[in-house]
């Protein structure tokens, strides 16, 4: 039987969710939008299948899903239209385009782009806690600035990957790493400056981006220099890297398929 492929683009709040994954006996994103589906599509055949995971809390402005189906989409707008409207508050649809049977969202090439938004000092207002992270501690960014330049190329990355096996690949190519001052996002209780790590790759192990945003809190705190840094990168590196900054400043920011 013939099958028709949709890409389906969507951003969503992490904060309330187990991550992308379905799991037993937790709300997470991928369950939520397989209920809507089937609900809206009243019980004819689907499967859908991510670009990727993300994990507990973890937030997305511009993610995306294959949908799979036997029967074609007679209008792809009032699909999403009705998408939209039996979604949760929190997940939001974009856009959808068919695809030929020969794309495939996971194995196609494309590259991520993760933020994570963080500031530090002061205690801030508790809406900011669902998408910013607050270290109560001095940071120096600057310094800070420096040692998120250091990841950018190639390098052995084994020390920012969680519970990495001695079989993995770790030499990863990693191509913008920068700290910038958030001018993205903004609302009448967000301290009067924050940042935003930005880190653009083909693909990222398990919890390497919170471990880099870790290891770059404490350089700013001076418990690290960017000579531990530069360390950890080299060949074979046995440094262990344990910060793994918080889940919820990270965002999934754009991913672009090659």
């Amino acid at each position: 039987m013939k099958k028709y492929f949709y890409v389906i683009t969507i951003q969503y709040l992490g904060y309330r969710f187990h991550g992308w994954q379905k799991q037993p006996d937790v709300k997470t994103l991928h369950l939520m939008v397989d209920r809507t589906l089937n609900y809206i599509l009243e019980g004819k055949y689907f499967k859908s299948l991510s670009s990727g995971r993300t994990d507990a809390m973890v937030s997305a402005e511009n993610a995306a899903f294959e949908l799979f189906l036997k029967e074609p989409l007679e209008d792809q707008n009032a699909f999403l239209e009705l998408f939209n409207y039996n979604l949760p508050q929190d997940i939001r649809a974009l856009s959808i385009k068919e695809v030929d049977a020969k794309f495939n969202i996971i194995n196609n090439s494309k590259i991520k782009e993760y933020l994570y938004l963080f500031t530090y000092g002061d205690k801030c207002h508790p809406f900011c806690a669902p998408i910013m992270t607050t270290i109560l501690d001095d940071l120096d960014i600057e310094l800070m600035k420096h040692g998120a330049k250091l990841f950018e190329g190639e390098h052995f990355l084994k020390s920012y990957c969680f519970k990495p096996t001695d079989n993995g690949i770790y030499t990863r190519t990693i191509i913008t790493c920068e700290i910038e001052e958030n001018t993205i996002y903004t609302a009448n209780y967000f301290p009067k400056q924050s940042y935003i790590l930005r880190v653009k790759s083909e693909g990222f192990m398990r919890n390497q981006i919170r471990l880099m945003m870790g290891t770059l809190i404490d350089l700013g705190k001076g418990k690290l220099t960017l000579d531990d840094i530069r360390n950890s990168l080299l060949p074979e590196s046995a440094v262990k890297m344990d910060y793994i900054a918080p889940a919820s400043g990270l965002i999934l920011n754009k991913i672009d398929f090659l």
